[in-house]
């Protein structure tokens, strides 16, 4: 960015450096039996007052100012790029002599410099040029019917084609890369907006491409008036995919009701427009160069909507786009303005139009940036809810441990021999008689704590019944009853109460669900031989793999 504000201020300051010098000119409508020879005599005949583009289409001679004194070795004259079916440059020398070289929109690709300039060398002569006499035909004067002659040496041409060069090579870099990157973005997070960030960028490089001249330079067979339609086309277009992009990318509350068809209608008339002008320009241009200025007004005008809107619904990315699109607004109006009349054609609008456009599209990549932390954010919010949702399916919420179906979930399908321990607080009915259900609930959340202590870290624990607890480990592991209802008595219970346990144990496979109720009977029935020997005792049924 720094570096495109720079290059602009040299694009700018290059009219007033010591080899170029701008010119003034005047204007006189072509009338059959007009000639170079009895027009550079004729000076008076010119008008040099009135604007040019009062005067309408036609075919125009345009006369230059005396030229400067100072002499500039290998002249040029530059002149913004118009359309037209012709123009013939004479110059006329000091010793009388005039000269004359001619360019068509076919040909134009030969002089055509970046900035969508003709820079068309002088004749050579022995004798300095002393005045220059343009003939155009076929001018649609939209803006002018010669825009910003300049006589400039091959080194001042030379530097700012160079300069130019540097402004326009740094949006298409910065266009390439934020088009790369957000495609390989787009192949991971799958957002709709992105894809389509990347055709705005598209369009907007395209635009630049035409617009700087740079296609009529590449493309040499483009002719100059066609270089002009696809202009015309490529700009309409980046306005309405960057209608589009909004409304991918602004919460769906943005463009709810009348907004969204409002957007559409503006998209299919920029569109429309643009192709109209394609397709019937040069006749009726100056209607449609009229009617293409009203669709840029209401190109602002819902813009400015879409940013209120925003403002109303309270989004996220109003700011960001607030910036993003502040730029192109204000150098849509000049170029506006330009179109009716009210600001004269000059380089800084030309070519601020670039810096505009680099600014909305490295800002839209900001705010795609600001969208993806913000989904970021809200993917792990869901993740955090997702996890919590999950744990509070699976796990009991008094105790804590797993409820009965995670147990289950991940016991059965366990490979290899299982111990299945089933532990049963002794008289619980009579702890909850005696201290109160809350009491009772406080001597079950002293008991899970009891259970974690006393086994490993990846034993599987659950609450399977009320006072009901299943413990799983592989068979390899050495897990002691005795250590469990140990630990349950040493445990800290409300009113000092002391606790005890029975507990049941069976070793046996358990892949499938039928090698469960096998275990769990077996566990079950040793716990009730430990409860009836008279509890605070563990029993282990006989080894399913042995009764086998």
């Amino acid at each position: 960015m720094v570096l495109l504000l720079w290059t602009l201020c040299l694009v700018t300051a290059q009219p007033a450096a010591a080899t170029a010098f701008p010119l003034a000119t005047c204007l006189v409508r072509a009338a059959p039996g007009m000639t170079a020879p009895a027009l550079f005599k004729t000076p008076e005949r010119f008008d040099c007052t009135t604007p040019q583009r009062r005067f309408g289409p036609g075919d125009f001679w345009v006369l230059s100012q005396p030229l400067p004194a100072a002499q500039l070795r290998g002249t040029s004259a530059r002149i913004g790029s118009i359309w037209m079916t012709r123009i013939t440059l004479y110059v006329r020398y000091a010793d009388g002599a005039i000269r004359h070289v001619g360019v068509t929109p076919k040909t134009a690709h030969e002089i055509l410099n970046l900035g969508a300039v003709l820079s068309q060398p002088l004749p050579r002569h022995d004798a300095p040029p002393v005045r220059l006499l343009w003939h155009v035909e076929g001018a649609t004067n939209l803006r002018g019917v010669i825009l910003q002659p300049v006589l400039a040496d091959h080194g001042e041409a030379a530097t700012t084609e160079i300069v130019r060069g540097a402004l326009y090579g740094a949006f298409a870099g910065m266009a390439i890369a934020l088009i790369v990157y957000n495609l390989a973005l787009w192949g991971a997070l799958r957002q709709s907006f992105q894809p389509i960030y990347c055709l705005l960028v598209l369009c907007l490089l395209a635009y630049v491409s035409t617009s700087s001249g740079a296609a009529g330079q590449v493309f040499t067979g483009l002719d100059n008036n066609d270089r002009q339609r696809l202009n015309i086309l490529f700009l309409a277009a980046s306005a309405s995919t960057a209608l589009l992009f909004a409304r991918s990318f602004f919460e769906r509350a943005v463009f709810s009701g009348w907004v969204r068809p409002l957007s559409s209608a503006v998209m299919v008339g920029l569109v429309g427009m643009a192709g109209l002008w394609v397709m019937l320009a040069p006749r009726a241009i100056h209607v449609l160069d009229t009617c293409m200025s009203i669709a840029y007004l209401g190109f602002i005008g819902v813009v400015a909507i879409i940013l209120w809107r925003a403002w109303r619904v309270r989004s996220n990315y109003l700011w960001l786009f607030a910036l993003a699109w502040g730029a192109p607004i204000v150098m849509s109006g000049l170029r506006i303005a330009s179109s009716f009349g009210m600001v004269e054609p000059s380089l800084l609008v030309d070519n601020s139009t670039v810096i505009a456009m680099a600014i909305e599209a490295l800002l839209s990549s900001t705010a795609i940036a600001y969208r993806i932390l913000l989904l970021s954010r809200e993917r792990d919010a869901a993740r955090e809810q997702e996890i919590a949702a999950r744990l509070l399916a699976d796990t009991d919420p008094l105790t804590g441990l797993l409820n009965r179906r995670a147990f289950l979930a991940r016991a059965i399908g366990r490979p290899g021999e299982q111990t299945l321990l089933i532990a049963d607080i002794d008289h619980f009915k009579r702890v909850n008689e005696t201290i109160g259900h809350d009491g009772g609930d406080e001597v079950l959340r002293a008991f899970a704590r009891a259970l974690r202590s006393a086994l490993p870290t990846d034993t599987l624990i659950a609450r399977i019944g009320g006072e009901e607890f299943a413990i799983l480990v592989d068979a390899s592991t050495s897990v002691s009853p005795c250590a469990i209802r140990d630990r349950v008595r040493g445990q800290s219970m409300p009113y000092d109460i002391t606790v005890t346990a029975s507990i049941g144990t069976c070793t046996g496979p358990l892949l499938h669900d039928a090698d469960w109720k096998t275990l769990y009977r077996d566990a079950d029935r040793a716990l009730f031989e430990a409860k009836a020997a008279g509890r605070d005792r563990s029993r282990s049924a006989v080894s399913l793999v042995s009764a086998a």
